[in-house]
């Protein structure tokens, strides 16, 4: 499955209440010290199937939803293709948004 990389600016609260509304969610919050070990945790979470994961620029926290309905950006958040990056591997988004060149990385597994 592809994984994102999203480059247009969109404000944090309005990618996340447009995902809250239509999916449900859970939050993992981390520090300096549990990153790694809750990134993994996230990450099991969202491989175990109809789940996909959020992770934004300046917020400690990943989020996973899960819901019916596949994920399709361009639908929900009215994006184009140039808009966001694909990859084929999931730590190309999480490491754009560390790095400051993305906005956020979705992850659908």
């Amino acid at each position: 499955m592809p994984h994102y990389s999203v480059t247009k600016w969109i404000e944090p609260y309005v990618l996340l209440e447009t995902l809250k509304s239509q999916y449900d969610m859970k939050d993992y919050t981390f520090d300096g010290f549990t990153k790694k070990s809750v990134k993994d945790e996230f990450l099991k979470e969202i491989k175990k199937g109809n789940k996909f994961g959020l992770y934004m620029k300046n917020v400690n926290k990943y989020y996973v939803f899960s819901g019916d309905e596949t994920l399709n950006l361009n639908k929900v958040f009215g994006f184009t293709n140039e808009d966001y990056e694909v990859s084929e591997e999931f730590d190309v988004p999480l490491d754009k948004v560390d790095s400051g060149k993305s906005e956020a990385a979705i992850l659908l597994f």
